[in-house]
């Protein structure tokens, strides 16, 4: 939404966007970034992206714990 500030945002949408080209350009793993892109237009994804940065952002930052990335399956 609209709401909330308007420079983490940006931020955000801008770092969704440098994961979504970086992933391109490199060819990377097939997760759910990689479903998301099949499926939907860039910038949807990446709104989706950012959304879910902020979310996990914001947990990390209620729980005060430190960010711990899921392992992924070989």
């Amino acid at each position: 939404s609209k709401m909330g500030n308007r420079y983490i945002r940006r931020l955000l949408y801008l770092g969704a966007m440098a994961q979504i080209m970086v992933r391109r350009r490199c060819g990377l793993r097939q997760d759910w970034l990689s479903d998301m892109l099949a499926r939907k237009k860039t910038k949807v994804a990446a709104i989706a992206l950012a959304h879910r940065m902020a979310r996990t952002i914001f947990a990390v930052l209620r729980d005060g714990s430190r960010y711990q990335p899921q392992a992924t399956a070989a």
